[in-house]
């Protein structure tokens, strides 16, 4: 079998403090729901968090090779960003075999493994734990 091609990206670990930049986030209730969401995610990968770049939250490695084009990149296994619009959570997974559970989810979106989530007061925090801890099982 051939090896994809590691491709060097742009977005790699950093070492600036997780908690430093999830203070810098301005929405008061974002920020308390960004704590929440590093403790949901740290608990089910008992992996500490890292930063990646300069806003997103990763815990794990994972090196991922794109089923379309072949190219592998070194990633985290399961992540975060907080952006203006929503809570961008990355579970490298593909989030259609989730449809079921989403359903009782609550109010989201969701992209390529991505989840998009306005407040965590919009969902449900049992069905959202649930999910996170499937997307950590994915090898």
């Amino acid at each position: 079998m051939a090896k994809g091609k590691l491709a060097e990206i742009k977005t790699k670990p950093t070492a600036l403090s997780v908690e430093g930049f999830i203070n810098t986030v301005s929405d008061e209730a974002q920020r308390a729901d960004s704590f929440t969401i590093l403790a949901l995610m740290e608990k089910a990968s008992g992996e500490k968090p890292k930063m990646w770049g300069a806003s997103m939250v990763g815990f794990g490695d994972l090196r991922y090779k794109s089923p379309a084009t072949g190219r592998e990149v070194d990633w985290f296994k399961i992540g975060f960003s907080p952006r203006k619009a929503n809570l961008s959570l990355h579970l490298c997974l593909n989030i259609e075999e989730y449809a079921p559970t989403l359903e009782k989810l609550g109010k989201h979106k969701t992209g390529k493994g991505c989840l998009y989530i306005n407040r965590l007061a919009d969902v449900d925090l049992g069905v959202l734990e649930t999910i996170i801890n499937e997307a950590i099982k994915v090898k």
